[in-house]
């Protein structure tokens, strides 16, 4: 999902160009001029596999760009693409061995890029620099793209405003040493972060890291923090001396999120709204089905439904546009939403969910089946709403 904000870091996202990367140096063909409003995306070919990232193209004109991913290789494998100070300008993950997906992004101002295949969805990626050109092209300014950014940025700040307090108190407790309120509430305020983590993937200076990583995508010599951290704290190792460092860590990355989407210069781009509802279902799909997410408490269902939630409201505040384009695909994606929200429906005790080491492997592949299915019909919403 591309979202932006005021403040620049200043630093270039060339500057980590992997230089192994094998691109086609050619120019996306455009239909219509760089300042049309009504010019239709350029197109390009992104073959990925295990060990190179090639492009049809490496320059475009300012306005929406697709790209179309092919996986060619063994590994899953994600693409993104990255503006200044690696600001995530659109990304598409979950991209298996054999499948092909798509993803638009707008792309409103001249300058220097790049995009990225994760092999494996780890490290940096093969790395290439991508061109825009032309004069700067102005978004969600009026009408219905307008309406639909705005819905999303609302929900988006009502989020963030229930995370902050539910993350002061989850760090309360474990300042207090009060373990059990602790596990309580962890999976409470983890779900207003869940339900709209594309957002946070968006800021520059690891936010998203910060915040979420869990242990086993830590790289040599990285500080873990964030909430899993303190998860594997709470349920095996007991607090450590570092806890309390933690959680005020947590705290002080979380207001940052929060104040982040308060900037006056914060925007969110409606044409990326629709990516970063399939973003979620994939985050469902990629780990969390096999469990790796909340690997030492067994949370893993609260962060399903906060995933699916958070998707189902992106899909519906771009809905007016998906309608008027293709009402039958909205039905078809209204029953996949149904459909895996019956099945979580079936895990729940109380205001929470089981534990989801007791939930089995056949429970599980149903689960994964109703998610992709679902997860199918999002990924066609981006290239029906994107500006025609």
């Amino acid at each position: 999902m591309t979202f932006t904000h005021g403040i620049k870091t200043g630093t270039a996202a060339a500057a980590a160009i992997l230089a192994s990367v094998s691109m086609a140096a050619c120019t996306a063909k455009e239909t219509k001029s760089a300042d049309s409003s009504t010019k239709a995306p350029s197109e390009i070919t992104v073959s990925a596999s295990d060990t190179e990232c090639t492009l049809s193209g490496t320059q475009a004109a300012t306005g929406p760009s697709t790209f179309v991913i092919t996986n060619n290789g063994t590994k899953v494998t994600e693409f993104y693409v990255y503006g200044e100070g690696e600001r995530v300008m659109g990304e598409v993950e979950n991209i298996s061995p054999g499948l092909q997906r798509k993803l638009v992004v707008q792309l409103g101002e001249p300058g220097k890029y790049q995009t990225a295949c994760k092999p494996g969805m780890i490290g940096d990626g093969i790395r290439g620099d991508f061109t825009v050109t032309g004069n700067s092209v102005a978004v969600d300014e009026k009408g219905e793209f307008k309406e639909a950014a705005d819905s999303y940025k609302r929900y988006v700040n009502s989020q963030t405003d229930a995370l902050v307090p539910a993350t002061q108190l989850f760090v309360d407790a474990i300042k207090k040493g009060d373990v059990a309120a602790a596990k309580a509430q962890y999976p409470i305020a983890r779900t207003y972060y869940e339900r709209i983590e594309p957002v946070a993937e968006s800021f520059p200076n690891d936010l998203d890291p910060r915040i979420d990583l869990r242990e086993a995508d830590l790289e040599p010599g990285q500080k873990w923090t964030g909430f899993h951290a303190l998860e594997k704290q709470l349920w095996v190792t007991g607090l450590q001396p570092d806890a309390n460092a933690l959680a005020d860590q947590l705290v002080a990355d979380v207001k940052e999120l929060n104040d982040g989407v308060k900037a006056p210069g914060w925007t969110i781009d409606s044409t990326q709204i629709a990516g970063g509802a399939q973003g979620l279902l994939d985050e469902i799909a990629a780990s969390k089905i096999s469990g790796e997410e909340d690997i030492f408490s067994h949370t893993d269902l609260w962060d399903f439904q906060a995933n699916v939630d958070g998707s189902q409201t992106a899909v519906a505040s771009i809905r007016p546009i998906l309608d008027s384009r293709n009402a039958e695909l909205g039905k078809q994606v209204d029953k996949g939403f149904a459909d895996v929200e019956a099945l979580l429906a079936k895990y729940r005790t109380g205001d929470g969910f089981v534990p989801y080491d007791t939930v089995t492997e056949p429970q599980r592949q149903e689960l994964s089946r109703a998610i992709d299915a679902l997860g199918k019909n999002v990924s066609q919403v981006q290239g029906v709403i994107a500006p025609q």
